[in-house]
């Protein structure tokens, strides 16, 4: 085993989990943001709306994610880059980098994937919850956020907590579009150095170290949500 080029990529490896942990946190947040109307729209319509959430949801999960985000970089980037008014714009910086496509097809894979995971969580709140909460005067917008969207997310934590994982498992993919997370620096350390092995045992381990936090976090919140039976 081979361990001489740990300290020199140390630094970079910090760095790369740090970007990890950006890429993670903020295409799901932005991703759930997406996904509580897309699956709300489904359950309440209109119906026309309806059918372009469910078909928003089926192609999300229905293609890869790599062929969403080389789309988007390679395919988006490219018109962006063919307008000299984008590139010389205040936003080309922020345009031209890999990172902004990643966050971009994490979120709208993780919108088609949370919207069918907060659909099935809609549908199982009890109807009389929402038929008590409208007798007692709520307007609509009450009951969604004091009684509907609270019950349904309790009842689909633990399903979020997976699906966390599975985005943090994703974002290795980003390295493709020149982002240097972890999987893009133990990239960087294969190519300088030829060692194969032991970088690779290094991502496994801090993927392992994330995804461990990632359920205890999880695992912590459920127990301080009261479950009602």
């Amino acid at each position: 085993m081979n361990w001489t080029w740990f300290p020199e990529y140390l630094p970079l490896l910090f760095q790369g989990v740090w970007l990890t942990i950006q890429l993670l946190v903020l295409s799901m947040v932005f991703g759930l943001t997406l996904a509580v109307p897309v699956g709300l729209v489904q359950v309440t319509g209109p119906k026309w709306l309806a059918r372009i959430a469910r078909g928003y949801c089926t192609l999300m999960r229905g293609t890869p994610l790599l062929v969403q985000l080389w789309l988007l970089y390679f395919g988006l980037g490219s018109v962006f880059a063919a307008f000299p008014e984008v590139r010389q714009s205040i936003f080309w910086p922020i345009l031209r980098e890999g990172y902004f496509y990643a966050i971009l097809a994490f979120t709208l894979n993780e919108g088609g994937y949370g919207g069918e995971i907060m659909r099935g969580a809609f549908l199982s709140v009890p109807k009389g919850e929402l038929e008590a909460a409208r007798a007692y005067g709520m307007s609509p917008w009450k009951v969604l956020h004091r009684v509907w969207l609270p019950r349904a997310v309790r009842n689909v934590l633990p399903t979020l907590a997976s699906e966390t994982v599975l985005m943090l498992k994703a974002t290795p993919l980003a390295a493709t579009v020149t982002v240097l997370d972890i999987f893009g620096v133990i990239l960087r350390v294969r190519q300088n150095t030829y060692i194969t092995y032991e970088p690779l045992i290094t991502a496994a381990i801090i993927y392992m170290a994330l995804t461990f936090l990632i359920t205890r976090a999880f695992n912590y919140v459920e127990g301080l949500v009261p479950s009602r039976r």
